[in-house]
């Protein structure tokens, strides 16, 4: 349930009342979502917490830098990570996602929405989205519990993408349909990062396998990675492109474990104990192959 405080502050910002029981639909460690309706109709409250405080000032400044890509906030505290939104309407999982073209619209237009913010790191860094590029991650590859043969391909990784061509950006960390209207909007930004673009592809590619029930390979996985890449060829050909997405995933991997990391600072006993083992299954997952 919202507090009396969050209560006064939605009904305060869009200038509404609260006509009715609101629902809490997520209440966890990072986070907490309700549904409010109101007498102007339902809108969604959200507080960030831990180590995903920044979200509400992180939309906050993509409705301003790019508008119309993410929902603009009715209102944001940055300070507290209280987010006041509008309704979005049907998200992609629940319009339907089963269906090809979907997905690989999806996945092109991020590519150019990661590009679109390459301008606007400055202010990620201010805003406190937390720092996952590949000199990072190279400079925490010796803490990491992982085994030498791990470690060494992290490192190796990790220098070529900072050699790379393409720069880094901010990486959703959770793109799939779920996370996204039917307009084409993306939400849920908790779980983002600054790294390098591509990781974005792990989770998104291993949320499409489960879509289509298709093994790690499968042609219809590679045209949704070609799709993602060819935005990406202003940089580059398309040939390196692909040679980068395993590094790039081996990263993501790392910066998941060190998200779950940075959470459970914030975690009580019992949510430690829930949750101890996240992060470290992701460094588990090394040398399992990607889902390409």
């Amino acid at each position: 349930m919202i507090s009396v405080e969050q209560r006064e502050w939605i009904e305060s910002a869009a200038a509404v009342s609260v006509a009715g029981p609101v629902e809490v639909v997520v209440d966890c460690l990072w986070s907490m979502v309700a549904r409010v309706p109101t007498t102007a109709g339902p809108l969604w409250f959200k507080e960030a917490r831990a180590s995903s405080k920044y979200e509400a000032g992180l939309v906050a400044t993509l409705a301003t830098v790019v508008p119309g890509r993410v929902l603009t906030p009715i209102a944001a505290d940055a300070e507290r990570g209280w987010l006041l939104m509008p309704d979005g309407g049907p998200t992609l999982a629940e319009a339907g996602s089963t269906d090809v073209n979907v997905w690989t619209k999806l996945f092109a237009d991020h590519a150019v929405l990661q590009q679109d913010l390459i301008p606007h790191l400055d202010r990620m860094w201010e805003i406190g989205v937390p720092d996952a590029t590949p000199a990072t991650i190279l400079s925490a590859a010796a803490t990491l519990t992982i085994t030498p043969e791990s470690r060494a391909a992290v490192v190796a990784a990790g220098k070529r993408l900072l050699d790379g061509p393409v720069p880094v950006s901010l990486q959703h960390d959770d793109l799939q349909p779920k996370n996204v209207f039917r307009t084409g909007q993306v939400f849920d930004w908790g779980d983002c990062l600054v790294a390098h673009p591509f990781g974005v592809l792990l989770k998104g590619l291993q949320k499409a396998a489960d879509a289509f029930d298709v093994p790690p390979g499968d042609p219809l996985l590679l045209r949704l990675r070609d799709a993602y890449l060819e935005p990406w060829q202003t940089f580059t050909d398309a040939a390196s492109l692909r040679e980068m997405v395993s590094d790039a995933l081996r990263l993501a991997k790392v910066g998941r474990a060190m998200s779950w990391e940075r959470s459970l600072a914030w975690a009580t006993p019992e949510e430690e104990a829930e949750y101890r083992d996240a992060g470290q299954s992701w460094l588990d997952d090394l040398d399992v192959p990607d889902p390409l």
